[in-house]
């Protein structure tokens, strides 16, 4: 499966505002909610986020056909790396520990903006590094028989 890559730097931006006003306003509830968007666009796909719906229906109609598809896969990785960030943000404001939900929201913050001014997905790249680094199953080699065919 493919996105349009433009629908993921509107989504970047939309989570990028939401998440500078959760640090301002340090409202758990606001970055608990944008922990939900995270969770649909990771558990349910791209296709079913909420930002992903209005960039469909709103703003892909206006544009003409993107350049190039990219991988689902990368964005959707990014997706659940911000849930887990937001998860880890609400927890911080709903125990009284503020200074860990705004240094969640900031680090959510901080990857939104690159994606959203940049079109740098620091998500995609974790999910591209982890692919190289896991090793992957190599195939098995057929067994060799005992004859040498001669050519």
């Amino acid at each position: 499966m493919t996105v349009d890559p433009r629908g993921q730097r509107f989504n970047a931006t939309l989570s990028a505002i939401v998440l500078a006003v959760v640090l301002i306003t340090g409202s758990g509830w606001l970055l608990a909610a944008q922990a939900v968007v995270f969770g649909i666009g990771a558990v349910l796909g791209l296709r079913y986020s909420p930002y992903g719906v209005i960039y469909r229906s709103l703003v892909r109609p206006r544009l003409g056909p993107p350049a190039g598809m990219e991988a689902a896969a990368p964005p959707r990785f990014a997706q659940g790396a911000g849930l887990v960030i937001s998860v880890i943000g609400v927890i911080g404001y709903g125990t009284g520990l503020i200074g860990l939900g705004m240094a969640a929201a900031a680090a959510a913050l901080a990857a939104a903006f690159l994606n959203a001014a940049f079109g740098f997905c620091l998500g995609c790249e974790m999910y591209v590094l982890i692919k190289r680094v896991r090793p992957g199953r190599q195939p098995v080699a057929a067994p060799e028989s005992d004859k040498e065919v001669a050519a």
